[in-house]
Parts: C-alpha cells; sequence; structure tokens
C-alpha cells in the first residue's frame, strides 16, 4: 500500500516539450538519412519527409544572414543550422510596414 501513496500522478508534457521531442525525433530521422547514403553523397542538409528541413553542415554567416535577414526571402527558412524553420526578420518587418 506503501507503494501506491508515494506514487507522484502523471503530469502532461507541456507543448514545448512536445515540439522539442518532435524535432529531436525528426534529427535522428534527418542523421539516419543521411548515414544511408554513400559518403560521397552525404550532404547533411535536405528535408525529412520532404517536409522537414534540417542543415547540419558548420553555419557560414552568410547562410545566417539568408536565413534571418532576406527582405525578398519568405517569412520562413529553414535555419542555418539545425531542424526546422527560422522566422526571417527581414520579411516580418517588411510584412508590417517597417
Amino acid at each position: 500500500m506503501e507503494d501506491q501513496q508515494s506514487e507522484k500522478p502523471r503530469r502532461r508534457p507541456t507543448p514545448n516539450e512536445l515540439w522539442k521531442l518532435f524535432l529531436a525525433i525528426i534529427g535522428v530521422i534527418a542523421i539516419v538519412q543521411e548515414l544511408r547514403k554513400p559518403p560521397e553523397e552525404r550532404t547533411w542538409h535536405g528535408t525529412v519527409a520532404g517536409l522537414v528541413p534540417y542543415d547540419f553542415r558548420r553555419p557560414t554567416i552568410e547562410r545566417v544572414r539568408v536565413t534571418y535577414w532576406n527582405p525578398e526571402g519568405p517569412l520562413l527558412s529553414s535555419k542555418a543550422w539545425g531542424v526546422g524553420w527560422a522566422p526571417n526578420l527581414a520579411a516580418l518587418k517588411k510584412l508590417f510596414g517597417g
């Protein structure tokens, strides 16, 4: 009976925790996807399931700039490093009249 009394109720994961878990799973899938390719064909950037972008190459200043400050680009672009999307601050500024 003591075991039942000492059990803590399970808490539900927060949306932020679920999002982090989703991105971690996608990251693992992306790495496996790259490792399945012959070494000379590995680019370490692309998409998982044609939807979620990833880029595991060393970030460059140019890629960071194009990711986060590209007035002609979309509102969301693939991250300069990692899995998922990043906001294009220049496009947001342009959208809101800045």
